[in-house]
């Protein structure tokens, strides 16, 4: 296989992970707080990282890199699971995968950005399209007025497509688990001060399917899912790789469905697959190179 072909394989296993982030975080967010999913799951993920880095003897990385890894582990380590944890303490799982179907396209306009592409206006059309498509169906349920965590939703998007171009730039030079198990480290200082502080008072009241939810956050969502996520990125690009996130938004659906009970009606399923078809064509429009 090609190179471009395994950095798809990889792309797509890492969203298959990465697909019941918001079903594990709705059943953690159950009996947790969301400060303390967010800061537990990165300090656990750091604990797990700092021994694989000192098991494999990794050197630290070059200061030239730290810039770059800082931004990474701000978005992806503290930014979005913060503001999914807020948004699934008001909305359902299923509708957070669904606004969270303009990812793809984010992510694909931020490493056109950074990346010195110049996206064409039909790409800008079908971005606009896109983002109109997704605030409809969040105010389809609301009165027609957007809910607190649709806005956290939103916001996660941009954190998260953010943390993927850098980790994806720092990928090309590094081992895409290296450079997750950095950006997780580096965070320590603050992530495991604050969750100890946060932890709940009584930690057996809590239900088991809230633990598991938060488990799953810690080690799949927060870190190993990142290590084909990541890589795939650095093989095959982000705007090609970014794709497949397009298939996130049904494994959330399937996954909500199936362990949460939630009902997703045909109007969501509807809503789905014309999120996924926008942002298909969005990605199919020419994007060249920026001139210096």
């Amino acid at each position: 296989m090609s190179r471009e072909t395994i950095g798809l394989l990889l792309g797509l296993l890492g969203v298959i992970i990465f697909g019941a982030t918001l079903p594990a975080t709705r059943a953690a967010v159950a009996d947790l707080s969301p400060w303390f999913v967010t800061m537990g799951r990165a300090a656990i993920a750091g604990v797990i990282a700092a021994a694989v880095l000192l098991a494999s003897m990794r050197p630290l990385p070059p200061k030239a890199m730290l810039t770059d890894l800082l931004i990474a582990s701000v978005c992806i380590v503290v930014g979005f699971p913060a503001l999914i944890g807020l948004a699934m303490q008001t909305v359902p799982a299923s509708h957070g995968g669904v606004v969270l179907g303009i990812l793809p396209l984010a992510t694909a306009l931020f490493g056109a950005i950074f990346g010195g592409e110049r996206p064409s206006l039909t790409f800008w059309v079908w971005s606009l399209i896109g983002a109109a498509l997704v605030i409809a169906f969040s105010i389809r349920d609301a009165d027609m007025t957007l809910t607190l965590g649709d806005i956290y939703l939103f916001f996660s998007v941009f954190a998260a497509a953010l943390g993927y171009v850098f980790s994806a730039r720092l990928s090309r030079l590094l081992p895409g688990w290296e450079v997750i198990s950095w950006a997780v480290v580096i965070a320590l200082p603050f992530t495991v001060p604050i969750a100890l502080w946060l932890m709940p008072a009584d930690p057996g009241a809590v239900r088991t399917s809230a633990w598991l939810g938060f488990a799953y956050a810690a080690i799949f969502s927060m870190y190993l899912g990142f290590f084909p996520w990541n890589a795939g990125l650095a093989m095959g690009g982000v705007a090609r790789v970014s794709q497949v996130q397009l298939l996130q938004t049904f494994v959330t659906l399937t996954v909500s469905a199936t362990l949460l009970g939630e009902v997703v009606d045909m109007t969501t399923i509807a809503f789905a697959v014309a999120v996924v078809v926008v942002v298909l064509l969005g990605r199919r429009a020419p994007i060249t190179q920026a001139q210096p």
